[in-house]
Protein backbone atom coordinates (compact mmCIF):
# COMPACT_ATOMS: atom_id res chain seq x y z
CA UNK A 1 0.00 0.00 0.00
CA UNK A 2 2.99 2.14 0.58
CA UNK A 3 4.44 1.30 -2.38
CA UNK A 4 1.07 2.26 -4.04
CA UNK A 5 0.39 5.30 -2.23
CA UNK A 6 3.84 6.71 -3.30
CA UNK A 7 3.34 6.05 -6.85
CA UNK A 8 0.13 7.59 -6.74
CA UNK A 9 1.24 10.86 -4.81
CA UNK A 10 4.44 11.05 -7.29
CA UNK A 11 2.02 10.75 -10.45
CA UNK A 12 -0.06 13.48 -9.07
CA UNK A 13 2.92 16.00 -8.56
CA UNK A 14 4.56 15.38 -11.82
CA UNK A 15 0.80 15.83 -13.73
CA UNK A 16 0.36 19.02 -11.31
CA UNK A 17 3.84 20.49 -12.29
CA UNK A 18 3.54 19.78 -15.80
CA UNK A 19 -0.06 21.50 -16.06
CA UNK A 20 0.50 24.79 -14.39
CA UNK A 21 4.11 25.20 -16.58
CA UNK A 22 2.08 24.39 -19.79
CA UNK A 23 -0.22 26.50 -18.37
CA UNK A 24 1.74 30.01 -17.16
CA UNK A 25 5.50 29.21 -18.11
CA UNK A 26 4.59 32.02 -21.20
CA UNK A 27 5.51 35.87 -21.84
CA UNK A 28 2.02 37.17 -21.20
CA UNK A 29 2.36 35.82 -17.94
CA UNK A 30 5.97 37.69 -16.76
CA UNK A 31 4.96 41.20 -15.76
CA UNK A 32 5.53 42.24 -13.05
CA UNK A 33 9.07 40.68 -13.07
CA UNK A 34 12.40 42.48 -13.06
CA UNK A 35 12.94 39.43 -16.01
CA UNK A 36 11.07 41.43 -18.01
CA UNK A 37 14.19 44.16 -18.50
CA UNK A 38 16.40 41.70 -20.32
CA UNK A 39 13.92 41.38 -23.02
CA UNK A 40 15.10 44.54 -24.26
CA UNK A 41 18.50 43.23 -24.68
CA UNK A 42 19.92 41.23 -27.91
CA UNK A 43 23.51 41.53 -26.84
CA UNK A 44 24.44 38.82 -24.32
CA UNK A 45 26.73 41.29 -22.55
CA UNK A 46 24.52 43.75 -22.51
CA UNK A 47 21.88 41.66 -21.21
CA UNK A 48 24.19 40.03 -18.37
CA UNK A 49 24.90 43.27 -17.38
CA UNK A 50 20.87 44.22 -16.93
CA UNK A 51 20.09 40.70 -15.43
CA UNK A 52 22.64 41.61 -12.75
CA UNK A 53 20.93 44.83 -12.12
CA UNK A 54 17.57 43.91 -11.86
CA UNK A 55 18.45 40.38 -9.59
CA UNK A 56 20.40 42.18 -7.53
CA UNK A 57 17.46 44.79 -6.63
CA UNK A 58 14.78 41.84 -7.03
CA UNK A 59 13.61 42.03 -3.56
CA UNK A 60 10.84 43.79 -1.50
CA UNK A 61 7.26 44.98 -2.94
CA UNK A 62 7.36 43.91 -6.83
CA UNK A 63 6.24 47.48 -7.77
CA UNK A 64 9.42 49.31 -5.93
CA UNK A 65 11.43 46.74 -7.69
CA UNK A 66 10.43 47.97 -10.99
CA UNK A 67 10.50 51.35 -10.38
CA UNK A 68 14.13 51.03 -8.98
CA UNK A 69 15.65 48.83 -11.62
CA UNK A 70 13.91 51.30 -14.37
CA UNK A 71 15.83 54.10 -12.93
CA UNK A 72 18.86 52.41 -12.81
CA UNK A 73 18.94 51.40 -16.53
CA UNK A 74 17.83 54.98 -17.54
CA UNK A 75 20.39 56.41 -15.63
CA UNK A 76 22.93 53.96 -17.26
CA UNK A 77 22.37 54.65 -20.48
CA UNK A 78 21.77 53.29 -24.07
CA UNK A 79 24.76 50.70 -23.23
CA UNK A 80 24.45 49.83 -19.74
CA UNK A 81 27.85 47.47 -20.57
CA UNK A 82 29.70 50.67 -21.43
CA UNK A 83 28.55 52.67 -18.59
CA UNK A 84 29.77 49.78 -16.39
CA UNK A 85 33.35 49.84 -17.84
CA UNK A 86 33.82 53.08 -18.37
CA UNK A 87 32.97 55.07 -15.79
CA UNK A 88 34.95 56.12 -13.02
CA UNK A 89 33.76 55.31 -8.97
CA UNK A 90 33.40 58.80 -8.91
CA UNK A 91 31.04 59.27 -11.67
CA UNK A 92 28.41 56.79 -10.43
CA UNK A 93 28.24 57.85 -7.21
CA UNK A 94 26.86 61.07 -8.60
CA UNK A 95 24.89 59.60 -11.18
CA UNK A 96 22.72 57.93 -8.23
CA UNK A 97 23.48 60.26 -5.87
CA UNK A 98 19.71 60.17 -3.86
CA UNK A 99 19.41 56.92 -5.14
CA UNK A 100 17.46 54.37 -2.78
CA UNK A 101 16.16 51.01 -2.83
CA UNK A 102 15.15 49.72 0.50
CA UNK A 103 18.47 50.19 2.74
CA UNK A 104 20.95 49.91 -0.44
CA UNK A 105 21.94 54.06 -1.19
CA UNK A 106 24.04 55.18 -4.51
CA UNK A 107 26.85 54.24 -2.96
CA UNK A 108 26.50 50.56 -2.95
CA UNK A 109 24.86 50.59 -6.48
CA UNK A 110 27.79 52.58 -7.68
CA UNK A 111 30.17 49.43 -5.92
CA UNK A 112 28.16 46.77 -7.68
CA UNK A 113 28.64 48.41 -10.82
CA UNK A 114 31.88 49.60 -10.30
CA UNK A 115 32.89 45.68 -9.52
CA UNK A 116 30.62 44.37 -12.52
CA UNK A 117 32.88 46.68 -14.74
CA UNK A 118 36.08 45.76 -13.21
CA UNK A 119 34.99 42.04 -13.94
CA UNK A 120 34.28 42.43 -17.33
CA UNK A 121 37.73 44.62 -18.16
CA UNK A 122 39.35 41.40 -16.84
CA UNK A 123 37.65 38.34 -17.72
CA UNK A 124 35.79 40.00 -21.13
CA UNK A 125 32.39 39.45 -19.71
CA UNK A 126 30.21 38.83 -16.45
CA UNK A 127 30.09 35.01 -17.50
CA UNK A 128 33.69 34.37 -18.09
CA UNK A 129 34.42 36.02 -14.44
CA UNK A 130 32.08 33.33 -13.24
CA UNK A 131 33.38 30.26 -15.24
CA UNK A 132 36.56 30.95 -14.20
CA UNK A 133 35.59 29.96 -10.71
CA UNK A 134 34.20 26.67 -12.34
CA UNK A 135 36.24 23.18 -11.33
CA UNK A 136 36.01 19.87 -13.38
CA UNK A 137 33.94 17.71 -10.87
CA UNK A 138 32.11 20.68 -9.03
CA UNK A 139 29.00 19.15 -7.26
CA UNK A 140 27.41 22.25 -7.58
CA UNK A 141 27.41 26.09 -9.03
CA UNK A 142 27.93 27.81 -5.09
CA UNK A 143 32.10 27.79 -5.23
CA UNK A 144 31.54 29.54 -8.82
CA UNK A 145 29.16 31.95 -7.73
CA UNK A 146 31.60 32.87 -4.98
CA UNK A 147 34.64 33.35 -6.79
CA UNK A 148 32.65 36.00 -9.02
CA UNK A 149 31.52 37.53 -5.61
CA UNK A 150 35.11 37.81 -4.86
CA UNK A 151 35.80 39.40 -8.09
CA UNK A 152 32.96 41.69 -7.73
CA UNK A 153 33.88 42.64 -4.26
CA UNK A 154 37.48 43.20 -4.77
CA UNK A 155 37.73 46.92 -4.17
CA UNK A 156 37.51 48.97 -1.13
CA UNK A 157 34.11 50.02 -1.27
CA UNK A 158 31.42 46.83 -0.58
CA UNK A 159 27.87 46.82 -2.11
CA UNK A 160 26.54 45.29 0.93
CA UNK A 161 23.38 43.79 0.71
CA UNK A 162 22.58 44.23 -2.99
CA UNK A 163 25.13 41.09 -3.58
CA UNK A 164 24.40 38.33 -1.15
CA UNK A 165 27.79 35.99 -0.08
CA UNK A 166 27.45 32.73 -1.20
CA UNK A 167 30.08 32.21 0.90
CA UNK A 168 27.74 31.61 3.52
CA UNK A 169 24.92 29.45 4.46
CA UNK A 170 22.42 31.75 2.59
CA UNK A 171 20.31 30.27 -0.20
CA UNK A 172 21.52 33.14 -2.65
CA UNK A 173 18.02 33.34 -4.13
CA UNK A 174 19.13 36.28 -6.33
CA UNK A 175 22.17 34.93 -7.72
CA UNK A 176 20.42 31.52 -8.47
CA UNK A 177 17.68 33.82 -10.09
CA UNK A 178 20.08 35.44 -12.01
CA UNK A 179 21.96 32.19 -13.43
CA UNK A 180 18.00 30.93 -14.59
CA UNK A 181 17.85 33.93 -16.30
CA UNK A 182 21.13 33.58 -17.88
CA UNK A 183 21.36 30.21 -18.98
CA UNK A 184 18.37 28.62 -19.28
CA UNK A 185 16.82 29.86 -22.79
CA UNK A 186 13.24 29.19 -23.84
CA UNK A 187 10.12 31.64 -24.10
CA UNK A 188 10.55 33.03 -20.91
CA UNK A 189 14.18 32.93 -19.98
CA UNK A 190 16.19 34.80 -21.92
CA UNK A 191 19.55 33.09 -21.87
CA UNK A 192 22.93 33.33 -23.88
CA UNK A 193 25.44 31.99 -21.30
CA UNK A 194 26.90 28.58 -22.31
CA UNK A 195 29.23 27.59 -19.95
CA UNK A 196 27.09 25.71 -17.60
CA UNK A 197 24.19 23.69 -18.02
CA UNK A 198 20.63 24.02 -17.06
CA UNK A 199 20.70 20.85 -14.86
CA UNK A 200 23.45 22.40 -12.67
CA UNK A 201 21.14 25.24 -12.01
CA UNK A 202 20.02 25.16 -8.28
CA UNK A 203 16.12 26.67 -7.39
CA UNK A 204 16.03 30.36 -6.52
CA UNK A 205 14.84 29.85 -2.81
CA UNK A 206 12.80 31.99 -0.90
CA UNK A 207 10.73 31.69 1.34
CA UNK A 208 7.95 30.90 -1.31
CA UNK A 209 9.58 28.02 -3.43
CA UNK A 210 10.61 27.15 0.21
CA UNK A 211 6.78 26.20 1.74
CA UNK A 212 6.06 24.91 -2.41
CA UNK A 213 8.73 22.29 -1.71
CA UNK A 214 7.61 21.29 1.85
CA UNK A 215 4.60 20.68 0.30
CA UNK A 216 5.67 19.04 -2.26
CA UNK A 217 7.70 16.78 0.29
CA UNK A 218 11.40 17.80 -1.24
CA UNK A 219 12.19 18.85 2.22
CA UNK A 220 11.33 18.72 5.39
CA UNK A 221 14.12 21.78 6.94
CA UNK A 222 12.51 24.67 8.17
CA UNK A 223 15.49 27.04 7.57
CA UNK A 224 15.26 28.28 4.02
CA UNK A 225 19.09 28.12 3.80
CA UNK A 226 21.85 26.68 1.10
CA UNK A 227 21.07 23.08 2.32
CA UNK A 228 17.55 23.52 1.96
CA UNK A 229 17.99 24.75 -1.46
CA UNK A 230 20.17 22.24 -3.06
CA UNK A 231 17.17 19.75 -1.37
CA UNK A 232 14.51 21.15 -2.84
CA UNK A 233 16.83 20.85 -6.32
CA UNK A 234 17.26 17.67 -6.06
CA UNK A 235 13.39 17.11 -4.97
CA UNK A 236 12.49 18.71 -8.73
CA UNK A 237 15.66 16.85 -10.31
CA UNK A 238 13.42 13.62 -10.07
CA UNK A 239 10.59 14.92 -12.40
CA UNK A 240 13.35 16.76 -14.55
CA UNK A 241 16.59 16.05 -14.19
CA UNK A 242 18.23 18.40 -17.18
CA UNK A 243 16.79 21.26 -16.00
CA UNK A 244 15.18 20.71 -12.33
CA UNK A 245 14.54 24.79 -12.09
CA UNK A 246 11.95 24.53 -15.29
CA UNK A 247 9.25 24.46 -12.80
CA UNK A 248 10.41 28.10 -10.82
CA UNK A 249 8.43 30.78 -12.76
CA UNK A 250 5.45 28.54 -13.18
CA UNK A 251 5.30 27.98 -9.87
CA UNK A 252 5.89 31.49 -8.59
CA UNK A 253 2.82 32.61 -9.95
CA UNK A 254 1.51 30.90 -7.46
CA UNK A 255 0.55 34.12 -5.26
CA UNK A 256 0.53 36.18 -7.89
CA UNK A 257 -2.16 35.14 -9.80
CA UNK A 258 -6.15 34.77 -8.46
CA UNK A 259 -6.88 31.95 -9.65
CA UNK A 260 -3.54 29.88 -8.70
CA UNK A 261 -2.51 28.98 -4.76
CA UNK A 262 -1.28 26.42 -2.94
CA UNK A 263 -3.79 24.84 -2.20
CA UNK A 264 -3.59 23.47 -5.58
CA UNK A 265 -0.54 21.61 -5.25
CA UNK A 266 -0.44 17.97 -3.57
CA UNK A 267 0.54 16.61 -0.58
CA UNK A 268 4.10 14.81 -1.54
Amino acid sequence: MDRLTTHVNRQAVADTLDRIYRQYHQRAYVHPDPLEFLYAWEDVQEREMVGLVAACLAYGRVVQILKSVAAVLEKMGPSPRRFATRSPFKTMSQTFSGFRHRFADGDRLAALLYGAGRVVRQFGSLENGFAAGLTPNRENLFPALNHLFDQLTRGRRSPGHLLPDPGKTSACKRLHLYLRWMVREDRVDPGGWRCVAPSELVVPLDTHMHRIGRRLGFTHRHQADRRTALEVTDGFKTFCAEDPVRFDFSLTRLGIRSELDMECLPLG
